[in-house]
C-alpha cells in the first residue's frame, strides 16, 4: 500500500485527495488521544461522507462566488463531465493492460508447462535407459 495523504484534525475536519492510481483506496482512521484507549471500553464515533465524480461539485454555489452566467456554468459543468469521462477511460485502459497482461501470463505458463514437463520425462528416460 501506499500513502496518499496524511492528516491531522481535531474533533471535525475535511479532507479530499485526488488519486492518480486507478483502482480501490482503503481510508484508516485512528484516535489522535490516548486518555480513554478503545481497548479499555473507549468509544470512537465517526461519521464518514464519501463523495465521488460529479457530484461532489456544488454548481449553485460555485455559479454563485465566480459570478457566472448560465451558460458559463453549463460550460464548465460540461468540461468537468468532458474531464470525467477522459478519467474512466484511462481507468479502463488500466484495467485492459492488466488483463492483458495476466492473460499473457496465463498462457506463457500454458505453453512451457508441459514443454518442461516434456523435457523432464525424456531427462528420466534417458537416464533409466542408459542405466540398463
Amino acid at each position: 500500500l501506499q500513502l496518499v495523504l496524511s492528516r491531522t484534525f481535531g474533533s471535525e475536519g475535511r479532507f479530499k485527495f485526488t488519486s492518480r492510481k486507478p483502482g480501490g483506496h482503503q481510508i484508516c482512521l485512528q484516535p489522535i488521544s490516548s486518555t480513554l484507549p478503545l481497548s479499555a471500553g473507549g468509544v470512537l464515533t465517526v461519521h464518514l461522507d464519501i463523495k465521488v465524480g460529479e457530484g461532489t461539485n456544488n454548481y449553485t454555489k460555485i455559479a454563485a462566488e465566480h459570478k457566472l452566467t448560465e451558460l458559463q456554468l453549463r460550460i464548465r459543468q460540461l468540461t468537468e463531465q468532458v474531464d470525467q469521462i477522459q478519467k474512466e477511460q484511462n481507468y479502463q485502459r488500466f484495467r485492459e493492460k492488466y488483463f492483458q497482461d495476466v492473460s499473457h501470463s496465463t498462457n506463457m505458463w500454458i505453453f512451457w508447462w508441459p514443454v518442461v514437463r516434456s523435457l523432464y520425462v525424456v531427462a528420466i528416460i534417458t537416464w533409466h535407459t542408459k542405466s540398463w
